[in-house]
């Protein structure tokens, strides 16, 4: 090593901005040229005897240029052929495995010879994901348009002197009780829980959001018949102001039509119902209400008896109204059409 060179990797070494593996590569030649062994630099410097190798020879033949430049690696996706990259892409989008529903990376590999990291980052490139996969339903309503119409209709333009409430019913909230107590969170471990439960019970939550302000009125009842949401209508009743209009949204539920309600509806003028489309409970917001009090404050609870779950659930919905946050509905009918439709020419398509 000439003194030049030397004085060049010095330098690197030395200077703040220089990437730590080239230091580590100039530290391995400096160290060898002053005569240590291969053994003793590897254990000096926290690395192994081959990479030690590496270098040396790398520095003999280019000198401190060729400490700059990475080592060549295998071949990478970008390396594979045009050809090959399609025949992976085709492969994954129209052909399944024969003991799977569906491709992994390392099946994938194998099938077509190549590693499971260079399918991974094709995968990546193409935006395909066969692990994962989305549920949905297409309403077969015969009046979808228009039921479609009127409840989007009431979200966006809402009547004057009138209050917009979502309702619905969340049934069979279980009471489950964990078989034994889980450990807490700490430092490296996350809090566990036994994946067998007790079951304590049941009840059913009825609520009504509020569209304009996120607020709830919700209770608990037993079942889940005319009877329980007649109940619920008079509470509705009494919480809301009484020269305002309410203007329900609800589904098509058998208790929601029955003829004891709809004589109960008959005789409280200011009560209008809008039905969403059968298979269309992504229209009413309290499902997205739902779906926070169960992620929240259901799923992961621990509840020794109804009543102890109808406390919780009771004193959610206190904080939600202590503070409330409302869902704003944005989309107008025809985008919503628009998307409907190219989900039937796609699925058409496709059968």
């Amino acid at each position: 090593m000439s003194t030049e060179e030397r004085n060049t990797l010095g330098s690197w070494i030395r200077a703040k901005t220089t990437p730590q593996r080239i230091v580590l590569r100039s530290r391995i030649c400096l160290l060898a040229a002053d005569g240590n062994s291969n053994n003793a630099i590897a254990h000096q410097l926290g690395t192994s005897r081959p990479t030690v190798l590496l270098w040396r020879k790398r520095f003999e033949k280019k000198g401190p240029p060729g400490l700059s430049e990475d080592a060549p690696h295998g071949p990478s996706a970008q390396r594979l052929s045009p050809h090959k990259v399609k025949a992976i892409v085709e492969a994954t989008l129209h052909t399944l495995p024969k003991d799977a529903t569906h491709w992994s990376t390392r099946t994938m590999a194998i099938k077509q010879g190549v590693s499971h990291a260079s399918v991974a980052r094709i995968w990546d490139a193409h935006g395909l994901q066969p692990h994962r996969i989305e549920t949905f339903k297409l309403s077969k309503d015969k009046r979808f348009v228009e039921k479609l119409t009127d409840v989007v209709g009431v979200y966006l333009n809402p009547p004057d002197k009138a209050l917009v409430l979502c309702v619905d019913e969340k049934s069979q909230v279980q009471a489950l009780d964990r078989t034994q107590p889980g450990l807490p969170m700490k430092k490296g471990r996350c809090g566990t829980m036994t994946h067998d439960y007790k079951r304590n019970g049941t009840t059913c939550l009825f609520a009504a959001l509020n569209v304009l302000d996120g607020t709830v009125i919700g209770t608990c009842y037993p079942r889940h018949r005319n009877e329980e949401f007649l109940k619920f209508l008079r509470k509705i009743d009494r919480e809301t102001p009484q020269g305002l209009a309410l203007h329900l949204i609800l589904d098509n539920y058998g208790t929601h039509n029955h003829p004891h309600v709809k004589k109960w509806l008959d005789k409280h003028s200011r009560f209008h119902l809008h039905f969403t489309p059968t298979s269309s409970s992504w229209l009413n917001l309290v499902e997205r209400w739902f779906a926070e009090i169960t992620r929240k404050r259901i799923r992961r609870g621990v509840f020794k008896s109804v009543p102890e779950l109808i406390a919780v659930i009771e004193e959610f919905i206190r904080l939600n109204n202590k503070n409330p946050k409302p869902f704003v509905w944005t989309k107008k009918v025809d985008e919503i059409l628009k998307k409907i439709g190219h989900c039937k020419a796609v699925i058409e398509t496709l059968h």
